[in-house]
């Protein structure tokens, strides 16, 4: 399959300015695409990987990644459909704009890839020149009917916002002249900006001069709740904000409904090997050999093979309740979404030490857990009312981790 047939199989593409153009484009020499990423953040998340998905394939198929990090539009901000965007420091831009092009530049690699900051150009952009070079070349009753810009009319828009997306045409028009990027990729919401982006290519380089617009799908999952989106904390690129285990497990605990489009969406597994996992979500699913195959290839994409191999480790791990061996970071991270309760270092009994972090609601209801071998401490299965329990033994004195049964876990953070 070319590229345009592979986005269309794996259901990553909603709207393209000219297919056979693009292909055209593509067959005829390498060209340069480009995703663009402002810096509200010192790092990507999910729906971030979404677009830079797409910018990878089309690097695999012979072309130049470019990412531009949006020093310039960044420091303005895109419209939102709703409201307008609280601006950033040029400090917390600066951290901003460090944190996604390390992220950027794993992802991508040195070769055939291109990381540029549209400060370069934007930043020594004067008022004049923008008004009289691009100002004219853009109609205000077109610009009202874009998308983003319509659905803010009744609500309000500033004309700073208003005026972002000359910038992200000038932005595609400065990579074309600079790169040779004639394709820029984005969500659906983009396509306003990015049709502008062409227009003015057309505009300033003439009408049969090569420059494409893609957009991809809104992606949900089965329910109809944004992708990405994990009761309102994003999962995070950066691993010291979203632990590698815990990027993989969102992948691991993805529904069988969901499991096939993600595979097909954000791994580069053949169309075969993706067939052949989607049968075993029917015929096997308890086995989850999909989701795991899914964990697997995402966390290694972002994270490395190592990390794939240590989040599966502790998984085993877990899974076995062979935790006594865990290290302090290990526990923080796999336990860190469980019931907690603050306790002192010193020595407690095992009765006085459950009633007080809230493990048991009485000291009766403590003793017959323990007697009944209900109670596991730090992987030790405690059995008699009399033992103390000593925080300085396990994680390096940071966590004491108790189970109640077979799966009820709380955490008791050392003060």
């Amino acid at each position: 399959m070319n590229f345009i047939e592979d986005l269309k199989w794996r259901g990553a593409l909603n709207q393209v300015t000219d297919e056979t153009g693009l292909l055209e484009a593509m067959q005829s020499g390498q060209i340069g695409a480009y995703v663009g990423t402002d810096p509200t953040a010192d790092s990507l998340h999910l729906g971030h990987l979404i677009p830079f998905m797409v910018l990878k394939r089309f690097q695999n198929a012979g072309g130049k990644a470019v990412i531009i990090v949006g020093g310039a539009t960044g420091s303005i901000g895109d419209p939102r459909p709703t409201t307008e965007r609280q601006l950033l420091s040029q400090e917390q831009l600066l951290i901003n704009e460090k944190g996604i092009t390390t992220q950027v530049t794993k992802l991508f690699g040195d070769d055939n890839t291109t990381i540029v900051n549209n400060n370069d150009w934007l930043g020594k952009l004067t008022l004049t020149d923008f008004l009289r070079d691009y100002g004219k070349l853009f109609s205000i009753n077109v610009m009202l009917k874009k998308d983003v810009v319509a659905s803010r009319l009744e609500s309000g828009i500033s004309f700073t916002e208003f005026t972002y997306q000359i910038l992200q045409a000038i932005d595609f028009h400065e990579l074309w002249r600079r790169e040779n990027v004639q394709l820029q990729i984005g969500g659906s919401d983009q396509w306003g900006n990015i049709t502008s982006g062409v227009d003015l290519i057309h505009s300033l380089e003439g009408s049969d001069a090569n420059a494409y617009g893609l957009t991809i799908p809104l992606m949900t999952d089965a329910t109809g709740k944004k992708f990405g989106k994990s009761e309102g904390n994003a999962i995070w690129l950066n691993p010291e904000k979203t632990s590698p285990y815990t990027f993989y497990q969102f992948w691991l605990n993805q529904s069988d409904e969901d499991v096939v489009k993600y595979l097909k969406y954000f791994t580069f597994l053949a169309p075969d090997e993706i067939e052949t996992l989607a049968q075993t979500v029917k015929t096997d699913p308890g086995a989850r050999e999909a989701q795991r195959r899914l964990a697997q290839e995402v966390t290694r994409f972002v994270h490395g093979q190592a990390a794939v191999e240590e989040a599966e480790a502790l998984s085993k791990a877990l899974f076995n309740g062979d935790v006594a061996e865990l290290s302090a970071a290990q526990i923080a991270d796999a336990f860190g979404g469980v019931p907690s309760f603050d306790t002192a270092a010193e020595v407690k009994n095992v009765v006085d030490f459950l009633v007080a972090g809230g493990v048991e609601k009485s000291k009766r209801q403590a003793r017959e857990d323990v007697m009944n071998g209900a109670i596991t401490v730090n992987g030790d299965k405690m059995t008699d009312v009399t033992a103390d329990i000593d925080p300085s033994t396990h994680y390096d004195g940071q966590f004491v981790l108790v189970r109640r049964g077979k799966k009820k876990y709380f955490l008791g953070k050392v003060k």
